[in-house]
């Protein structure tokens, strides 16, 4: 499952890092989602570090990164730690999250440096007063209908030797063994088929769709961007899981169970239903082998001067 859809979607709103794509439709409200987003990127962080770490060591002293598809903001926020020197623009469709994003920089002390813009993306982007030296697309690309003639439109606002990040792919996330003592082995594979199926639905229904073969290096390339590099960044918190990783599992296998409810074996079914009850020796509650393992690609470009 290369794009690990343990993220929400959204209308024609988009927005980024990491949400669970589970839920009872493609159709759905960000802003309602603001608290899982939260609870997730922050749970993602020492991902995140390690791969700002990374572009740091790709893009020297940036004066102005946009975060394109921001949320609720704590990547955003992320970006104005780890580049003191530089200003930093969340853009997202959603002012709700954009609102939550803003009292986050403040609550950081970055609030100086750091700035919103709501709108449609990519259209909303012509808005900016200056070009970006590093424009990070989390998760974000494939909530647009047409990625091609977006990442055409993201590279249109890098400055020369300006850096376009997309964080797409990566492996999906796991949770549990494959063996969990109850119900059919490999219940999480089961599950990844699903999500699949949901994503290729979810693409088709976004306005002006277009289907592409997901090679973002040849992507980028053909944005007129010179191709950089590619690098995969793993989250790795093992069992026995901390309260914020649980309660972070529990919410991807109950939005999961809604989501997949008709489509689901029954024997996989009921496991969900026996992992989700707190009362259960065998819940996700109370297991001691729980574990969050995860990784997530991001792939560069520079624009060329």
């Amino acid at each position: 499952m290369a794009h690990d859809h343990h993220h929400a979607d959204t209308r024609k709103h988009t927005h980024s890092h990491d949400h669970n794509h589970a839920h009872s439709g493609t159709d759905l409200d960000w802003a309602e989602m603001a608290g899982h987003l939260e609870s997730q990127a922050e749970l993602f962080a020492p991902l995140y570090e390690s791969a700002l770490s990374w572009l740091g060591k790709e893009v020297t002293e940036p004066g102005l990164i946009v975060d394109v598809g921001s949320g609720p903001g704590v990547v955003s926020c992320l970006f104005a730690e780890v580049f003191p020197g530089a200003r930093v623009l969340a853009v997202d469709g959603s002012e709700p999250l954009l609102d939550r994003a803003r009292a986050r920089a403040e609550r950081l002390a970055v609030g100086d440096r750091f700035g919103v813009l709501a709108g449609e993306l990519p259209e909303v982007l012509e808005e900016l007063d200056y070009p970006a030296d590093l424009l990070w697309a989390g998760h974000s690309l494939h909530h647009l209908g047409d990625q091609r003639a977006a990442l055409t439109a993201f590279a249109e606002r890098l400055a020369p030797g300006g850096t376009l990040a997309v964080l797409e792919g990566g492996l999906p996330s796991r949770f549990l063994p494959r063996d969990i003592g109850i119900g059919r082995p490999g219940l999480q594979a089961q599950l990844d088929a699903l999500q699949e199926e949901w994503f290729t639905r979810m693409r088709a229904e976004l306005p002006g769709s277009v289907a592409e073969t997901e090679d973002w290096p040849t992507l980028l390339s053909a944005a007129g961007l010179k191709y950089a590099r590619t690098r995969s960044f793993l989250l790795d918190l093992p069992a026995p899981a901390s309260d914020r990783a649980r309660a972070y599992a529990v919410e991807i296998f109950s939005r999961l169970r809604d989501t997949f409810t008709d489509g689901l074996h029954a024997e996989d079914r009921a496991t969900l239903d026996r992992l989700l009850d707190p009362a259960d020796p065998a819940s996700l509650h109370r297991r001691s082998d729980l574990f969050v393992l995860a990784v997530r690609t991001v792939h560069t470009a520079v624009r060329p001067v």
